[in-house]
């Protein structure tokens, strides 16, 4: 399996998203898609970038962007969370680790000095026609949303 690479087309992919729904690519034709990619529901940093998302939320409408967060938790924490922190937009449950496998996000990591295997913090624009149009890895929150905001305008 080839990682997705900038300019190539995705192909579809669903998971399961909060609300009972079902989240499809392939229904988000049309739009800008912001897929981001976080280790735990209900951690510290996950929490704050939810929020920045959240916060922006309205402005990333407006640019023509849907967002989308991705982890290995279950549907029911990502419910628990994503009404605790108020997110107007769907948390998808990679438990299988197929969209991250797809996306190449698993890294082994430092955690409180252990090795553990989990989620890098990643996000992804995929543009109107299904096209990766930009990816940050290893991400640092300092302004990170903003500066996703700053690229999607562009599209």
């Amino acid at each position: 399996m080839t990682l997705p690479s900038i300019g190539c087309a995705l192909a579809d992919f669903s998971l399961p998203a909060t609300h009972n729904e079902t989240f499809s690519l392939a229904r988000e034709r049309g739009k800008i898609v912001v897929l981001y990619f976080y280790p735990k529901d209900n951690t510290p940093g996950c929490t704050t970038q939810a929020q920045q998302f959240r916060d922006l939320y309205a402005d990333f409408c407006n640019a023509g962007a849907i967002i989308a967060g991705v982890s290995r938790d279950s549907i029911k924490s990502h419910e628990n969370f994503a009404q605790r922190q108020n997110l107007p937009f769907p948390l998808l449950s990679d438990a299988d680790e197929m969209l991250c496998t797809i996306f190449a996000v698993i890294k082994q990591k430092k955690l409180y000095g252990k090795e553990v295997r989990g989620i890098e913090r990643s996000t992804f624009v995929i543009d109107r026609d299904g096209v990766l149009r930009r990816e940050w890895r290893g991400v640092r929150l300092a302004n990170h949303v903003n500066e996703v905001l700053t690229f999607v305008r562009t599209l």
